[in-house]
């Protein structure tokens, strides 16, 4: 313990339980029905069950998705590669303050150090943002993207794989909408000028896994999140029903899909963003990409109108997304700012 640095040791409840089993209680969801539908519209057993993991869970894995294994592959090749370069490398594309994409090994989450590495990339190269958190600013300003010049391929394998998982989250927003009972052309023009990022991550053995995380505890406050893990494991999901922390079992080529914020508020809290993080262990390293499916800087977000009546009042007051985004990414950089003036 003494020699283990003190910044990623998790308070006494929050720490990891180890003896903890997979489950296979999270739904998966098989979506070939979308691909073999001949008027492109979704079979009612499909959109229930979308809804009822909405509901039950916040979380469901998809298979047969009709992202294509090789992109996928391609990806994760891309990966690996980059985080086992040195040091030295990946911090020339490291993430300094007010910049948003690259690299980073410090990060926080509720003020404790995580147990992994990133490297985040924008699918909108640039990405409009607002320029300053204030209300009445309404001055934009764009975010790029840092690519490694040391990994030539990297970058195109990284456009080539968010473009097919923006595909994929259109599809799975149309389903949530009509699972709502909407149009399934709801949400369409909340993502003209998208904010959507791919978080690639990587979480090195530990030698004390019971003590930290390789993320804390946490929601997503985007749309939705669509999760490609390997076959180490580790992503737990905050029961619902009970408040235990259940770990998402790995199926080969699937994704993991989580309700975001942004969705628990458009539907009224029908459907819940829901608590979860990432245990590590000492062993094996574990590899993960994350898509944060986001709506343009400019949505307003706030409990749609249809979902709402005299017995259903709207649970949450509107906000800008663009500023919500500036808000959280500025408290990120300052996080790091800090962490790294104490190197």
């Amino acid at each position: 313990m003494k020699e283990f640095d003190q910044a990623f040791i998790q308070a006494p409840e929050h720490r990891p339980n180890l003896s903890a089993v997979e489950s296979d209680g999270i739904p998966t969801i098989d979506l070939s029905p979308i691909f073999n539908s001949p008027d492109g519209t979704f079979p009612d057993d499909l959109v229930r069950q979308i809804a009822s993991a909405s509901i039950d869970w916040g979380f469901f894995l998809v298979v047969n998705h009709g992202v294509p294994a090789g992109k996928r592959r391609r990806m994760e090749a891309a990966s690996r590669e980059f985080f086992g370069r040195s040091l030295e490398e990946k911090r020339t594309v490291m993430k300094v303050e007010g910049v948003i994409t690259g690299y980073s090994d410090m990060e926080l989450t509720k003020n404790v150090r995580d147990w992994k590495e990133v490297f985040d990339f924008i699918v909108a190269d640039p990405t409009v943002v607002p320029m300053s958190p204030e209300p009445n600013d309404h001055r934009l300003t764009h975010w790029t993207n840092r690519w490694p010049t040391f990994l030539p391929e990297f970058r195109e394998a990284g456009n080539e794989y968010a473009e097919e998982l923006e595909k994929l989250g259109h599809k799975l927003v149309e389903l949530i909408a009509v699972s709502l009972g909407l149009p399934a052309q709801r949400f369409r023009d909340y993502f003209k000028e998208k904010t959507s990022m791919v978080r690639l991550n990587h979480y090195p053995p530990c030698s004390l896994p019971e003590m930290a995380l390789g993320v804390g505890r946490h929601n997503d406050p985007g749309v939705l999140t669509m999760l490609a893990q390997d076959d180490v494991g580790g992503l737990e999901v905050k029961r619902k029903r009970d408040g235990e922390w259940i770990r998402v079992k790995p199926i080969l080529d699937s994704y993991v899909v989580n309700v975001g914020n942004v969705t628990q508020v458009w539907s009224n809290e029908r459907y819940e963003s829901v608590e979860h993080r990432v245990m590590v262990n000492d062993k094996k390293e574990r590899y993960s990409i994350a898509f944060f499916f986001n709506p343009s800087h400019s949505t307003i977000v706030e409990p749609l109108e249809e979902l709402i009546d005299p017995e259903n009042p709207p649970k949450y007051k509107s906000y800008l997304w663009g500023k919500l985004l500036f808000n959280k990414c500025a408290r990120l950089s300052r996080d790091l700012k800090l962490q790294y003036s104490s190197l």
